[in-house]
Formats: structure tokens, C-alpha cells, sequence
């Protein structure tokens, strides 16, 4: 019995060891405890649990029978300083064993807990990375979208100012056009004016063609 819990207890201890430094091993057990508390394994680990407690409490009930049969008898024969030497030695031995399974089984939880906000932060940190990155990216298609607007603004500006001139060359176009009319119908003015003046003149021409005409015809007579 005290060669197993002894065995027991080393080999706690040994697990304890390979869970405080960080070794191939360590995931090789963790990976074993992990198996073990899936399925019947937590039921298991109970009812072994459990019965080493019973036996614990056992030794201990007879350990504080022997001292209660030592205090009303005043004094303990040989057998009864062995049995309670024995009692004694495996209430610790069960003591220490089951506190050194209850600080296996923080430990492998605190450990996987560990292993889950490790890969909860490298999962955080990988998002915020593809963020950052595209955010950069963003910056990059931003500043070329505003190259390009300043671009198009200048040439919005160059074809306003070329808007302009042709609409002053079209406007003085058109004030030559008007003043080309003007001209035109001054001219026509004139053209009719010279032409009645034209007519004006013949008809003065033939009046006087036919009076030099009749004086001739009566000089002649």
C-alpha cells in the first residue's frame, strides 16, 4: 500500500515538473489529459478520487480512535503505536496524493486556458495585421483617388478657361456679325439711294435729249 502511494506521489510530482517547464513532453501529457477527461475518463477520475478520500478518512478515524483509547487508557501498547504510525503515514501519503492531483488538474486547466487566449490573441493580432494592411492599402487608393481628382479638377479648370475664350470669340463673332449687317444694310441704303440718284440722272438726261432734239427739228424747218 505505501510502496503505491509513494509511486503515487512521484509520479504527481514528476507530471508537476513537466507541466512547469515548457518541453515536447509537456504537450505530449496535455494532450494525454485532454484525452483522458473526454468520455468516461472525469467519472473515472472521480470515483478514484473518491475512494482515496474514503480511505483517507478511514485512517483518520482509526488514528483518532487509537488516540482516544490512548487518552482514556492513559497509554498505548506496542500494536497500537504501530497501527497508529501506519494510520497516520497513509493519511498523509492519501492527503498529499489527492492535493497533488488537485494541482495536476488546475494546472492542465490553467495551461490549456493559456493555449486558448494565445491563439485567441495570435487570431486577434493576425486580424488586426489584414486590417492595418488593408487600411494601408486604403490610404494608398485614397491618395491616388485624390491625384486623380486634383488632375481632373485641373482639367475641369483649363477647359472652363478654354470655355470662356471661345465664348468671348463667339461673342465678338457675333458683335463683327451684327456690325456686318449694319454695314450691309447701310450699304443696300446706298446702293438703293445711287440707284434712284441713277434714275433720277436719265430721266434728266431724256428731258434734255428731247428738248436739244425739238430745237434742232425747228431750226431745221
Amino acid at each position: 500500500m505505501f510502496q503505491l502511494l509513494f509511486t503515487l506521489i512521484f509520479a504527481e510530482m514528476a507530471l508537476i515538473v513537466i507541466f512547469v517547464f515548457k518541453t515536447p513532453l509537456r504537450k505530449l501529457v496535455i494532450m494525454g489529459l485532454d484525452r483522458l477527461k473526454r468520455g468516461r475518463g472525469p467519472i473515472v477520475v472521480k470515483t478514484v478520487a473518491g475512494t482515496l478520500f474514503v480511505v483517507m478518512m478511514s485512517s483518520v478515524y482509526n488514528l483518532m480512535s487509537i488516540h482516544r483509547r490512548w487518552i482514556e487508557d492513559g497509554d498505548l501498547n506496542p500494536t497500537d503505536q504501530v497501527l497508529a504510525s501506519q494510520h497516520m503515514l497513509e493519511a498523509s501519503l492519501l492527503g498529499f496524493s489527492l492535493f497533488l492531483a488537485l494541482m495536476i488538474d488546475r494546472l492542465h486547466h490553467y495551461i490549456r486556458e493559456l493555449r486558448i487566449r494565445r491563439k485567441t490573441m495570435e487570431a486577434v493580432k493576425k486580424q488586426n495585421q489584414i486590417f492595418e494592411d488593408g487600411k494601408s492599402g486604403g490610404a494608398k487608393e485614397m491618395k491616388i483617388l485624390e491625384e486623380e481628382m486634383s488632375g481632373l479638377r485641373a482639367k475641369v479648370k483649363q477647359l472652363e478657361s478654354e470655355l470662356e475664350a471661345k465664348t468671348k470669340e463667339a461673342r465678338n463673332a457675333e458683335a463683327n456679325a451684327v456690325a456686318l449687317k449694319k454695314q450691309s444694310e447701310g450699304f443696300l441704303l446706298e446702293y438703293d439711294r445711287l440707284l434712284e440718284d441713277n434714275q433720277n440722272l436719265r430721266n434728266q438726261l431724256q428731258s434734255v435729249d428731247r428738248r436739244v432734239s425739238r430745237s434742232d427739228s425747228k431750226k431745221f424747218m
